[in-house]
């Protein structure tokens, strides 16, 4: 039987972030995309809430990409099935919000503050469809829990160069990494309705 379905567009996605952990998850999950960098001055945007800044950070780099486009060839044709993907990441220690380290011995101070102990990472998405520009923001937040670090692992990190490049020093999906945490305990939140600040919640603990 025929179907009287309108045939949809193809989805277009630009992924606006220079992390290649999450060009890694796109392409996992069999997306096409194309990557744009807002290249906005983060340290000139500051909350004392980490999970308001994320979300803040998110957003700005949405503003400054879809304001890059908008001074290009990008019309509103090519704008009719595009989703603009915008995201941020920091970890708290102690009640301190970190981003990356500025140097190995930062990076080095960071990981051995967590080895034993526990930080918690805040994340952000902020998903906007150029064409009607309705946009959805979220974030997460990840208490993580860890057994105690060996020195020599620290070390191979630190010469590594891996941790300069992640909010915190810290990269729970290396291999290095993984086997020294202990538990997690995720927390999710997802703006359902913007005028009415509607939420939804959960909170997840994987034991490892």
């Amino acid at each position: 039987m025929a179907s009287d379905e309108i045939p949809r567009p193809p989805l277009k996605i630009i992924l606006g972030s220079k992390s290649m952990a999450r060009r890694q998850i796109l392409a996992e999950m069999g997306y096409d995309f194309t990557v744009m960098t807002a290249d906005i001055d983060e340290k000139a945007i500051r909350k004392e809430n980490p999970e308001e800044l994320v979300v803040a950070l998110a957003e700005a780099k949405a503003d400054a990409i879809i304001s890059r486009l908008q001074n290009t060839a990008h019309s509103k044709e090519d704008a009719n099935a595009t989703l603009l993907i915008t995201a941020d990441t920091v970890v708290v220690y102690e009640g301190t919000i970190r981003e990356k380290p500025s140097s190995k011995d930062e990076a080095r101070e960071f990981i051995q503050g967590y080895s034993g102990g526990q930080a918690a990472v805040v994340g952000s998405v902020c998903v906007t469809n150029l064409k009607t520009g309705m946009r959805k923001v979220g974030w997460d937040l990840a208490e993580v829990y860890f057994y105690e670090i060996p020195a020599q692992v620290i070390d191979s990190l630190i010469d590594e160069g891996v941790t300069l490049n992640v909010a915190g020093g810290l990269k729970l999906e290396h291999p290095q990494t993984f086997p020294f945490v202990k538990e997690v305990v995720l927390s999710l939140s997802l703006s359902l309705c913007p005028r009415t600040n509607l939420q939804w919640s959960v909170k997840v603990a994987f034991q490892f």
